[in-house]
């Protein structure tokens, strides 16, 4: 399964794209970190943000897509220029006819290190190790949007199966 993971901002976008299947380790495809001005109006941002998702997801071909749910901060103006981020994400995916799944940072941290009070450090290393990479990808944003790519290749495409079959079964029996 080929995923592209996407940590939303608006300054600063993390995209990371890993191959891999449940269980087995993940192999590196790319990674991106797609920035934008915050001097500029906020339209023009969110569509040099769409037109860089659009694009990577039609470059890579990506099976599916994750994308970090926003959670609340104590920063209201951080929170609304990551949900809009996210939208965008969110859209990218869904237009080009893909499956996208939202992934807390818990549920992230959880998946890569075992522990979902894991730090930006320790999220760091276990993406570098477990993509048995020479040096840490930087940006931080760019590690966080791996993981994500990660968390969904191990959860997502058991959490689809079973949502799949549970769909199947509410419509009338299995196929």
């Amino acid at each position: 399964m080929r995923v592209l993971g996407v940590d939303p901002g608006l300054t600063r976008c993390g995209v990371g794209v890993v191959e891999g299947v449940p269980g087995r380790q993940c192999t590196l495809i790319a990674y991106y970190v797609v920035y934008t001005d915050p001097a500029d109006d906020l339209a023009l941002r969110l569509l040099h943000l769409d037109r860089s998702l659009t694009k990577l997801v039609a470059e890579h071909q990506p099976e599916s897509v994750a994308v970090e749910r926003v959670f609340s901060q104590h920063n209201v103006r951080t929170v609304m220029g990551t949900a809009q981020a996210s939208g965008i994400a969110v859209l990218a995916g869904a237009r080009a006819g893909l499956p996208v799944q939202t992934y807390t940072p818990s549920e992230v941290k959880a998946a890569v290190t075992g522990s979902g009070q894991a730090d930006k450090a320790q999220m760091t290393a276990m993406v570098t190790r477990l993509l048995r990479l020479a040096e840490p990808p930087k940006p931080a944003d760019a590690a966080d949007a791996l993981a994500l790519a990660i968390c969904h290749v191990w959860r997502g495409g058991t959490r689809s199966k079973l949502a799949a079959a549970a769909d199947r079964a509410r419509r009338g029996g299995a196929r």
